[in-house]
């Protein structure tokens, strides 16, 4: 299932690849697309929607609805 979700806080690549990092680490499966001037996260997975907002999270950065 695809999810999207809007992250503040992402400024560079290392950014992109920290929140890429938390949201495999919670499935190694997901697929992951980043659009860092949107502020924009698609992630293809079957994880529930809040526990990749709270990899996402813990990793600094916000998670808008």
């Amino acid at each position: 299932m695809k999810q999207t979700f809007t992250v503040t806080g992402m400024t560079c690549g290392h950014c992109e690849k920290a929140v890429t990092r938390a949201i495999t680490r919670l499935d190694p499966q997901a697929q992951v697309q980043i659009d860092r001037e949107a502020n924009k996260v698609q992630v293809e997975t079957e994880k529930p929607r809040q526990d990749i907002a709270n990899a996402i999270s813990e990793e600094g950065y916000k998670v808008q609805d």
